[in-house]
């Protein structure tokens, strides 16, 4: 393998792409009126809603469709933003049903959808609970006034390790990829965290204007870790499967993941934001643009911002809650979580976290593009 991608003409190759052409799509808005015979087909993470193993069921979903009557087909089916939306995109191009009703996708990738036109416009008097998501993710660049998508979770992005495996933790990016760890390495292809925890801890400010020369620098250090042999893979979140193998001992990762695998595990993983910082976006739910059952969907999206549901589901997932009011509820439901960071970061904490600046459409398929490229996946 190369340690080197060529750095010449990846923002020039890539400039003449606007939104609309990655996804092929016109703008339009589609509704359907509710019916309760029509199931809402409701795409997510896994590990991302509250689940009882005892009865194989998720409990606030229960709840939902006793309460209204509207059954919903729950999927875990996202386990990469660009591996599902390849999956999908045929089906938007051509303007048809892609067999969901919500997806959950991260920021950047959720932008590319709303430009695109891949979803439709939220009928806001569906929506009354949408006045409690959280005031800073209200207005974020992707969707201001949230008007096509609403925060699902917060995600931090850091560190996690086999306890047993590297008991003093890892809290820099030397000590992620000590010797000991070689070979049993495993780093998110989410290019924003795991390239930009690279990059701050290279001095690089991910939130403000940086060159691709910047860039580069993170991509040739990530690719040099797999020409060596200390990273085993880029992966989607499935990363979690081979942490409880012990296929990986120490990986970039997410912190719900690592909450619930040590619930799952007698908590055998640890997790921490590096020092040089984290990276914190969130992922959204939307609803494709050619949903048929639009109103249903929207009945399915105000239910989980209601303070006590969606305190329910941080209880179980422990991402970051984008809900007010759900701290206060917590009290009720899990005291022991009222203070938990990661579910409800202090200004402390928000300090050390960082969003990667957002990218003009050129810089997405060219940064992209280079960074599949090392992962070998190109």
């Amino acid at each position: 393998m190369s340690l080197e991608i060529s750095r010449r003409n990846l923002i020039k190759a890539a400039g003449g792409l606007g939104a609309a052409s990655l996804l092929g799509l016109a703008d339009e808005n589609i509704s359907a009126a509710a019916s309760k015979q029509n199931p809402v087909r409701f795409a997510n993470w896994s590990l991302y809603l509250d689940y009882d193993n005892k009865t194989k069921s998720y409990p606030t979903l229960v709840d939902f469709t006793k309460k209204t009557g509207i059954p919903v087909n729950y999927m875990e089916v996202v386990d990469d933003n660009d591996t599902f939306t390849a999956k999908v995109t045929p089906q938007l191009k051509l303007k048809k049903d892609i067999g969901y009703d919500i997806v959950v996708l991260t920021e950047w990738m959720a932008q590319r959808w709303i430009d695109g036109g891949g979803v439709t416009k939220f009928d806001d008097s569906k929506l009354p609970n949408k006045k409690n998501v959280l005031p800073y993710l209200l207005n974020r660049p992707l969707d201001p006034g949230r008007h096509y998508s609403l925060p699902w979770a917060g995600v931090i992005a850091g560190f996690a390790w086999n306890t047993k495996k590297n008991p003093k933790g890892i809290h820099t990016m030397e000590q992620l990829f000590a010797p000991a760890n070689k070979g049993k390495i495993e780093v998110l292809s989410e290019m924003r965290d795991t390239i930009g925890l690279i990059m701050m801890w290279q001095g690089v400010d991910i939130t403000k204007p940086f060159t691709q020369d910047k860039f580069m620098n993170a991509i040739d250090y990530m690719q040099k870790m797999i020409h060596d042999g200390y990273i085993r893979q880029v992966k989607g979140q499935s990363y979690q499967e081979d942490l409880i193998s012990g296929d990986a001992v120490a990986v970039i990762g997410w912190s719900g993941d690592i909450n619930q695998l040590n619930a799952q595990n007698s908590n055998q993983f640890g997790f921490a934001i590096p020092d040089s910082g984290g990276t914190f976006s969130t992922d959204n739910m939307m609803i494709p643009a050619q949903s048929p059952n639009k109103v249903n969907a929207e009945a399915v999206i105000n239910y989980y911002y209601d303070p006590v549901v969606a305190a329910r589901v941080a209880n179980y997932i422990n991402y970051v809650c984008p809900v007010a009011g759900a701290q206060q509820a917590m009290e009720k439901i899990n005291p022991a979580q009222v203070h938990n960071k990661l579910i409800f970061p202090d200004a402390a904490m928000w300090k050390k976290l960082h969003v990667f600046r957002g990218l003009s459409q050129a810089e997405q398929i060219a940064f992209s593009t280079a960074f599949q490229k090392a992962s070998g996946n190109a």
